[in-house]
């Protein structure tokens, strides 16, 4: 029989956490995510059944709502669904549910990993980062940008507080890029 033990993205037991001056960047494991298209011509059907499930309106162009479980656009008719892994490891299951026949649904909880970043200087670290106007996102506003050469997207969840999605293979080479521009811009 094998003990298995669950590791992180970046292939640690718990989360890494990293403080430089004002700003930490936190592995954020406990999520689950799943895409959503929208079928031609079901585009409305599939917004209904995506706002139904995160209890909001479905979000708009650089725009994320809900919550617990949350949708992020991410393209024309597209979105991302977030929600706690802890009560919802079977979230893809969950919105093709929702969805029905009006959308493609796929699972995508390993193919992405997630730091948080909060602090005072955590303007200056994004700026570093990548060319996004962070300045001007508010809380709710949800942008894809390149970072390190990766496609990655960032949500502003509260003043000094966003989160950062890239791709999970690439884990360790965001976390130094991140780590990097908090030790230079700080």
């Amino acid at each position: 029989m094998h003990d298995l033990v669950a590791i992180t993205a970046l292939g640690g037991t718990e989360p890494k956490i990293d403080r430089v001056g004002s700003v930490t960047c936190t592995e954020t494991p406990g999520v689950a995510l799943a895409s959503v298209a929208a079928r031609q011509r079901r585009e409305d059907k599939t917004r209904s059944a995506v706002s139904q499930l995160i209890g909001a309106e479905t979000p708009a162009v650089g725009q994320f709502t809900g919550g617990p479980i949350i949708a992020f656009w991410t393209g024309p008719d597209q979105w991302m669904i977030e929600a706690p892994f802890e009560t919802h490891e079977d979230l893809a299951h969950l919105v093709k549910e929702n969805t029905g026949d009006t959308a493609s649904v796929s699972e995508q909880t390993d193919a992405w990993v997630r730091f948080d970043l909060d602090g005072e200087g955590v303007l200056a670290v994004l700026e570093l980062l990548s060319s996004l106007d962070c300045r001007k996102m508010a809380a709710g506003a949800a942008s894809r940008t390149s970072i390190h050469h990766l496609g990655c997207f960032v949500l502003c969840r509260a003043s000094g507080s966003f989160s950062v999605y890239g791709p999970r293979s690439s884990a360790g080479s965001l976390h130094h890029a991140i780590v990097a521009a908090m030790k230079s811009a700080l």
